[in-house]
C-alpha cells in the first residue's frame, strides 16, 4: 500500500475519532436513534463472532470451533477470568479435534 494511501487513511481515522468529542454538544440524537446505534454495534459484533466461529474459507469450519466459542460464551456470562476462558475454549476445541470431531 503506498505511503500516501496509509497517510490518508490515518488522517481520516483521526478525523472521525476527533469528530465525536468536537460535535458532541452541537448534534443531538433522539433517544431512539441512540438506542438503535447501540443495538447495531452489538449486532455487528455478534455477526463477526458468528462468521469467525462458523466458517473457514468458503465452507463450514466444523463443530469443534463453534463448541469452543460456546464454552467461551458460557464462561463469559458466568464472569470467569479471561485467561481461564481462553484456555478452556482452546482446550475444548483441541479435545474435540483430537477425538475426531471436525
Amino acid at each position: 500500500m503506498p505511503l500516501i494511501a496509509v497517510l490518508a487513511l490515518a488522517a481520516g481515522t483521526y478525523a472521525f475519532r476527533l469528530a465525536g468529542p468536537v460535535l458532541r454538544h452541537r448534534l443531538r440524537l433522539p433517544g431512539r436513534l441512540r438506542h438503535l446505534l447501540s443495538v447495531a454495534a452489538t449486532v455487528l459484533l455478534i455477526a463477526l463472532v458468528a462468521t469467525s466461529a462458523l466458517t473457514e474459507g468458503q465452507g463450514f469450519a466444523g463443530w469443534a470451533r463453534p463448541a469452543g466459542v460456546l464454552v467461551a460464551g458460557i464462561l463469559t456470562l458466568r464472569k470467569a477470568p479471561f485467561p481461564l476462558i481462553v484456555v478452556l475454549a482452546a482446550a475444548t476445541t483441541a479435545i474435540l479435534r483430537l477425538l475426531g470431531v471436525p
